[in-house]
């Protein structure tokens, strides 16, 4: 229960362990729009097959997700969704009209916080009025921003953060990056970053080499997750989007998503072994 009174049912406990459904819940869409695309792949172009089925999908998902107020992941698995959407035929011309309702959307809720509920509302309020309750909603975002600065070029050095002692909170989580960028500075957050583009690249050349559709929309949605996930985790923790308490993949804490996230990389792995063994 956060300090508005609102209930988070984000994990199921397991005995001594936490399961968070949501983690799973990504890789299970990602499996059943790889198998309806692959199936409706000479269908996608029409409103019904591109548009309207895979949207029932992908709007299961989110609502139940949403409803653990868990918005940051809602918008992750509606993101991963149209990626994949896109990649499987969608018609460019459903996304333009997407696109404007959405930034109508975007428009509406940000000049007006109060139309979503409790602390959604506020971190949009704090993200728009930088001196919106600065030892509250803004605390662990300015000390992020400070922490990002105080890296300068060549950082602090390895485990030398002072920013992650009571001033970001919970540094071990969503705002590892700023911690990462007060250690090692722009060279290190660089060279992360180059990292995870690597990882993408590489993600989108065994889509292009797999004989089936299957197996390279699953690679797609998996590789598109990480990119997706890391773009919003750095824009966070930059303050360049209001606070959605998104991980960055492989580095926050947390086990089901650390779990996961090293069992996609085993089936991309999977897939790109067998597409080497079959050239």
């Amino acid at each position: 229960v956060n300090r508005n009174g609102e209930d988070f049912k984000r994990w199921i406990p397991i005995g001594p362990f936490t399961l968070q459904p949501s983690d799973i819940a990504k890789f299970a869409l990602i499996l059943v729009l790889a198998g309806y695309i692959s199936k409706n792949y000479r269908k996608m172009k029409y409103f019904k097959e591109g548009v309207l089925f895979p949207a029932l999908f992908i709007g299961v998902c989110c609502v139940l997700i949403y409803l653990e107020n868990h918005l940051s992941c809602t918008l992750l698995v509606f993101m991963i969704g149209l990626a994949m959407m896109f990649c499987g035929g969608t018609r460019w011309q459903y996304y333009v009209a997407g696109i404007c309702f959405v930034a109508v959307v975007a428009i509406i809720v940000i000049s007006n916080p109060d139309v979503l509920p409790g602390y959604q509302g506020d971190r949009i309020r704090a993200w728009t009025d930088k001196a919106f309750q600065p030892l509250g909603l803004r605390w662990q975002t300015n000390n992020s921003l400070y922490a990002i600065g105080s890296g300068g070029f060549w950082g602090v050095g390895l485990g030398n953060s002072k920013q992650k002692y009571l001033y970001v909170s919970e540094p071990q989580n969503d705002f590892i990056f700023s911690i990462v960028c007060e250690e090692l500075g722009f060279i290190g957050a660089t060279l992360i970053i180059g990292l995870f583009g690597i990882l993408f690249w590489r993600g989108v050349k065994i889509a292009q080499r797999c004989e089936d559709r299957f197996s390279s929309l699953v690679v797609i949605g998996i590789v598109s997750q990480v990119a997706i996930q890391t773009i919003f985790n750095i824009l966070v923790v930059t303050d360049t989007i209001p606070n959605t308490g998104i991980a960055l993949p492989f580095f926050s804490y947390g086990g089901t998503s650390l779990l996961m996230l090293c069992f996609e990389m085993g089936v991309v792995l999977s897939i790109s072994r067998k597409v080497n063994t079959k050239n």
